[in-house]
């Protein structure tokens, strides 16, 4: 089967995945990065939506080798954001017209269920916007606190479907636990995004291919794909950065598959490559997600090295996405964004 029919397929198997996944010719990559776009236009529209993220606290409990803030990195200088710093953000958020707000932090048990559900509760009485939470891995009874306090979304990425690689970058986790969550937290109407990262070692093409199946099982309203890139004091740090093909490529193939899902052109690939994220764009993404952390924070938030931000005013930043959209006769979208799927529904 020649590659126009195989991208034109009603139903992919898993070895057609891996079959895209495989491409290496130019050529080849960009036939499949223009069919992800039309794939993304048809299902998702044209419109590029903008989610605005406060990451409030650099504490975590867990250990993942990945990670620069994991709990056993000394080195890194922790920070939690008052009340008052997070509402002041999500303001920042809102009056720039981005319209969902995501709240993410590390896996901090300072925060109570309560505490999360109270910032919930105030920042949606001051402000029509949508919430996403990435917090990693809470209890079910604080899932259904965050909801009921009105949290639109939750993200929590698998990061491998293969239960031994699972194990052998999360030390106190097991993946079993990580898709019990998952599935727990689309039962009670949370819109849910999952994904990977792409290139930690010892991962294949099947390895990837079983994340966009499981993505799809699993029914996830985004899906994130994201390259791995070493931290310094971690236990991965001599490990090479993800390539920005292999990157590209599982974003496209993951539109291909997936079709309505949001799917991010993730900010960790402006650190592989100047025109990344850009490139993202034109492979099937259509979420941004720029950061609104406070630079005095944002620079303490390094899960991985030479992380993309600078200190330039937010203003200044969201001024240059919009002109990489006018680059790309994109345009953002002005709404809250929800999943895709509720049209289906």
């Amino acid at each position: 089967m020649n590659l126009t029919d195989l991208l034109n397929k009603k139903i992919f198997t898993k070895n057609d995945l891996i079959t895209l996944l495989s491409l290496e010719k130019e050529s080849d990559m960009n036939l499949l990065f223009q069919k992800a776009d039309e794939v993304k236009n048809k299902y998702c529209g044209s419109l590029i939506h903008l989610r605005g993220i406060i990451e409030f606290s650099n504490y975590c409990r867990q250990d993942c080798h990945y990670c620069g803030i994991r709990n056993e990195n000394d080195d890194v200088n922790r920070y939690r954001m008052s009340i008052d710093e997070i509402l002041a953000s999500a303001e920042m958020i809102f009056n720039a017209g981005i319209k969902t707000i995501v709240l993410q932090s590390g896996e901090d048990t300072f925060y109570k269920g309560t505490d999360i559900a109270n910032i919930i509760r105030t920042i949606k009485e001051k402000f029509d916007v949508a919430i996403t939470l990435s917090l990693g891995e809470r209890t079910f009874e604080e899932y259904d606190e965050f909801k009921k306090a009105g949290a639109d979304r939750y993200l929590l990425k698998h990061e491998t479907a293969n239960e031994k690689l699972y194990s052998e970058i999360h030390p106190h986790q097991k993946l079993a636990e990580r898709i019990s969550h998952l599935k727990y937290l689309k039962s009670i109407g949370f819109q849910v995004g999952s994904g990977n990262i792409i290139g930690l070692p010892n991962q294949t093409l099947s390895d990837i291919a079983d994340d966009i199946l499981l993505c799809g099982e699993l029914n996830v309203d985004m899906a994130s794909f994201s390259p791995f890139i070493c931290a310094e004091n971690t236990p991965l740090s001599y490990v090479e950065n993800c390539k920005l093909d292999l990157a590209l490529k599982t974003s496209a193939v993951a539109r291909i598959y997936l079709k309505n899902v949001h799917i991010p052109a993730t900010t960790a690939l402006s650190t592989l490559s100047p025109d990344g994220r850009k490139r993202g764009l034109r492979a099937g993404a259509n979420v941004i997600m720029p950061t609104y952390t406070p630079n005095e924070y944002r620079f303490n938030y390094l899960i991985y090295n030479n992380k993309p931000g600078g200190s330039e005013a937010p203003q200044i930043k969201l001024d240059s996405l919009y002109q990489l959209f006018d680059e790309l006769d994109l345009a953002p979208s002005g709404s809250k964004g929800h999943s895709m799927k509720e049209a289906e529904v």
